[in-house]
């Protein structure tokens, strides 16, 4: 082959990769004032579009929630494949027409939970909470409290959870976990919100947990999500949820078998057609605090299992909580070709 079919060969093939990079770079240099005030309009838009729903009555909320949850159930998306999965792990025992059923239930609900967090972060704390049933009056939470060695807050992806931090900073001060959002504007926004009744916010790294243990050791009360799944298997653990492995946060049990605090769950059901909402206290089960990180990781799991059996169609069945495997190769979620 000559040097010159050889020349033509490369340079046919090389083409595409030098144009790529020579067309990124002309961007990059000669288009950034574009491409930052589109990022800035898409923010602004995102908040303005929060700030409008934010004024709609609970009505017009609970309708353009179930709106969208249509849309969810119709359109082909990624959170409606996850919840099909997850509902079928969990619930073997249902049959084919009971899992739709609660599939299509869980859509439209959790399309409601995300259409009232603008009211929520945005809204009158005071009017919101007035709207709130809890028939056990805190008594669980209240007793924990007395015993000075501060309270573990376990509230799941169940429920109008944002709801439940507004109710739990009103009853006494509170340390949470917080990761703020990729947009700056909403993640000032949710911040704010978070922190009206309040609720002290601190980054999910080492700085935050060390925050969480000077709260409890000085007898406060922390909140911690407990159904999210770690990064990864470093701090955590397989355990069973619904029977099915998953891996599992020792955080709270660490944080309890460390200061001596108790464990409660908490969830905030939503009531039908804009009745408002009710609280929710589960005790938690024997071995939260174990130091066998699979026992403590099991009874954790199981209080999570304790309150979604309350109201399943509430939970966040969109989260795809197996995602790992302690085979680390199966993938529950994956598309079969």
């Amino acid at each position: 082959m000559s040097i010159k079919v050889v020349w033509i060969k490369a340079c046919y093939w090389l083409e595409p990769l030098i144009m790529g990079i020579l067309c990124r770079r002309v961007k990059r240099y000669l288009f950034p004032p574009l491409f930052i005030m589109a990022n800035i309009m898409k923010q602004y838009l995102f908040l303005l579009s929060i700030k409008l729903v934010s004024h709609l009555n609970w009505h017009a909320v609970q309708w353009l929630g179930r709106f969208i949850g249509q849309l969810f159930i119709w359109l082909p998306n990624q959170e409606k494949r996850a919840a099909r999965v997850n509902i079928g792990l969990c619930f073997p025992e249902l049959s084919s027409q009971e899992q739709e059923k609660l599939f299509k239930q869980s859509m439209i609900e959790g399309a409601i939970t995300m259409v009232e967090m603008p009211g929520v972060w945005c809204g009158n704390s005071d009017s919101l909470l007035s709207r709130l049933d809890d028939p056990d009056g805190q008594s669980a939470l209240n007793a924990l409290i007395e015993r000075g060695r501060g309270v573990i807050v376990a509230g799941p992806h169940l429920g109008s959870w944002e709801v439940c931090g507004l109710f739990l900073a009103r009853i006494a001060p509170i340390t949470t976990l917080y990761r703020p959002p990729r947009y700056d504007v909403l993640a000032k926004l949710m911040a704010q919100g978070r922190s009206q009744t309040g609720a002290r916010l601190v980054p999910t790294d080492a700085s935050g947990v060390k925050a969480l243990y000077k709260t409890l050791r000085q007898g406060g009360m922390v909140a911690i999500l407990p159904d999210q799944q770690p990064k990864s298997t470093r701090g955590a653990a397989f355990a069973p949820f619904f029977g099915q492995p998953a891996l599992t946060m020792e955080l709270i049990s660490r944080l309890s078998a460390k200061t001596g605090a108790p464990v409660i769950f908490s969830f905030v059901e939503r009531l039908p057609r804009g009745k408002g909402y009710r609280m929710h206290w589960v005790q938690a089960p024997e071995g939260i605090n174990d130091t066998d990180a699979v026992v403590a990781a099991t009874a954790l799991n199981q209080g999570v299992e304790n309150c979604v059996r309350i109201c399943p169609t509430q939970y966040q069945w969109s989260y795809k909580r197996f995602r790992k495997h302690p085979d680390g190769k199966t993938n529950r979620y994956a598309v079969s070709k």
